[in-house]
């Protein structure tokens, strides 16, 4: 799946728009490595996403196309 794609399922990011921005400006990035939209998410990558002076750092546990709000939480853990 797309990272601007997983962002927004997972409701880590609420708009793809905003997801896509993100990855853009070089905000997000997988396993260390600063990414475009386009990148490929698997299980167990570890994403990082930079807002302003705050780091939030989570683990990819699934993939899935459509979830639930409360099953969006069961997507990736927070570290």
């Amino acid at each position: 799946m797309r990272i601007d794609k997983y962002l927004k399922v997972s409701r880590l990011i609420k708009r793809r728009t905003l997801a896509n921005e993100a990855c853009e400006a070089g905000r997000v990035s997988i396993n260390g490595k600063t990414v475009k939209p386009g990148a490929e998410v698997k299980i167990g990558d570890m994403i990082e996403i930079r807002f302003g002076s705050s780091l939030t750092k989570v683990e990819v546990t699934s993939i899935a196309e459509h979830v639930t709000k409360e099953g969006s939480k069961d997507m990736y853990v927070i570290r």
